[in-house]
């Protein structure tokens, strides 16, 4: 049905606030950079009406810091743009913290919980091979 492929990888050793944390972080980042993403507003039968969400499904894989790193690594390589998400913004509190944290690190020492990215099927397989779905 789709020709994309909506993928968000955390790792799996984190608490489980922290997956959920990270998710939903990734996603922010994906949906800001693909406003396409979006669909229309929700409304109920009583005529609410409720925010707007992804038109296509977000699959939610888990790894291990090898494999991460490695699709990390994938990312790069391949020229996709990802959401990305290191373990010291876990110790910050707000988005300018998060930039600065982020901005100390390279790929040879960023220590990834996270990474999402939206693009082709095929290359989203490739880069997100190792990771497995989350459970």
């Amino acid at each position: 049905m789709f020709e994309t492929k909506f993928v968000i990888i955390v790792r799996e050793d984190l608490a489980a606030w922290q997956k959920l944390n990270v998710t939903a972080f990734l996603a922010t980042g994906i949906a800001a950079a693909k406003p396409a993403l979006i669909g229309e507003h929700y409304r109920d039968a009583a005529g609410h009406v409720y925010h707007p969400m992804s038109v296509q499904p977000i699959i939610i894989l888990s790894a291990d810091a090898d494999t991460i790193a490695k699709i990390h690594q994938r990312t790069l390589q391949r020229g996709v743009p990802a959401s990305v998400y290191i373990e010291e913004m876990f110790t910050t509190g707000h988005d300018s913290a998060n930039r600065e944290v982020f901005a100390k690190f390279t790929l040879e020492n960023a220590k990834v919980v996270g990474l999402a990215v939206h693009t082709d099927k095929k290359i989203a397989d490739k880069i997100s091979k190792g990771a497995k779905m989350h459970r």
